[in-house]
């Protein structure tokens, strides 16, 4: 079993009116409308490809707690593309000094800068997929069952069978004379590796929305007409930039992802719908943080929301209250959305291990 780098824990959690409200600095998440590939893309790093090109950017990274921390020092960007065959994700990333050391498959990439990638098909924070890339085009991928601290293991045997990956560098990697410009990077993923865990169609139908996140992990390093030499963790922590932020320093929080939504129109045509359940989501993903905190202070789970500090509201004004009951194996907290104009009844559960789920 590989290292895992320790994580983090900070709670965001505020109480307006007596229900579970949003931290001013706790965004939505983003949102990203991912179109179709049209002409053939040759994954060589570069992104000149004409479907790049057209493919818009996302929002510029940022700190991964938020707006709560500077801008980050180097830019970092990405896109998206989807055909019937692969998951097209590409990315710019700023660098004067572009290193790395790490050659070998299934290495621990993050100890050196890297780019990652992270889906959750559907969105219930469970059985979800990590890649990890340097600028060396040295790979590793993952499969969550679930969150680490959830207790999930990281299936480290996972392979994608068909992975294309590229990265090219605008400058010369490893070499501290002079300064580089950036290193880009092309992923091809194919929907058939995806598809055994996605619980729903892979390749998506237009509309769909999945959730996908990326991160930068940036060390500091000093460098003489030689070599470059990375801070050591014990002197500085690495820096961790995002798409969409996570207001924790921790990517396994799959509720904080970014929505990708798969179009089959040209770019600019579709606009992003933000996704009309995450209210109720997110009051869920409330609960269950407090729930964490009781039991961590109690060993035990709080048997009523009352016990939690909380006045129970709707998190919608079509949504029932909230719902809290024992398990055999810990909690469940169940909110009933009544039908609407474009939704139907629907009931949100979450457990005591973060599984959310659509009954």
């Amino acid at each position: 079993m590989k290292t895992i780098r320790k994580l983090s824990f900070v709670v965001m959690v505020t109480f307006g009116l007596g229900g579970v409200g949003r931290c001013a600095d706790d965004p939505l998440p983003k949102g990203y409308v991912c179109v179709r590939a049209e002409q053939p893309i040759v994954m060589d790093g570069k992104l000149d490809d004409k479907a790049w090109l057209d493919a818009p950017w996302t929002d510029d990274f940022v700190d991964i707690l938020g707006g709560r921390k500077p801008p980050p020092r180097f830019r970092t960007r990405a896109k998206m593309l989807w055909d019937d065959t692969y998951f097209y994700v590409a990315a710019e990333l700023a660098e004067p000094h572009v290193w790395g050391t790490l050659t070998k498959h299934d290495s621990v990439i993050f100890q050196d800068n890297d780019f990652e990638v992270f889906i959750d098909p559907d969105g219930d924070n469970h059985e979800y997929y990590e890649i990890e890339i340097n600028a060396l085009n040295t790979e590793w991928d993952l499969l969550l069952e679930k969150p680490y601290r959830d207790g999930g293991p990281a299936v480290d045997a996972w392979e994608i069978p068909g992975l294309k990956t590229a990265t090219h560098v605008n400058g010369r990697i490893n070499d501290p004379n002079g300064e580089d410009e950036s290193w880009t990077v092309e992923l091809a993923i194919p929907w058939a590796a995806l598809k055994p865990r996605a619980n729903r169609p892979a390749p998506p139908r237009a509309g769909d929305q999945w959730r996908v996140n990326f991160s930068r992990v940036e060390w500091e390093q000093t460098h003489d007409d030689k070599k470059y030499t990375k801070t050591p963790k014990s002197t500085r922590d690495e820096d961790n930039w995002v798409w969409s932020p996570q207001g924790v320093i921790d990517m396994h929080r799959p509720a904080t992802w970014g929505f990708v939504q798969f179009s089959t129109n040209r770019p600019g045509q579709d606009r992003y719908i933000p996704d009309p359940a995450n209210p109720i989501k997110t009051q869920l993903m409330k609960i269950y943080e407090l729930q964490r905190l009781y039991h961590e202070k109690n060993r035990v789970w709080a048997l009523s929301l009352e016990q939690l500090g909380l006045k129970a509201e709707p998190a919608l004004p079509n949504a029932e209250l909230p719902t809290l009951r024992s398990t055999s194996s810990g909690y469940e907290v169940e909110i009933r959305q009544n039908p609407g104009p474009d939704n139907p009844r629907q009931t949100w559960t979450i457990r005591q291990d973060s599984r959310l789920t659509r009954n």
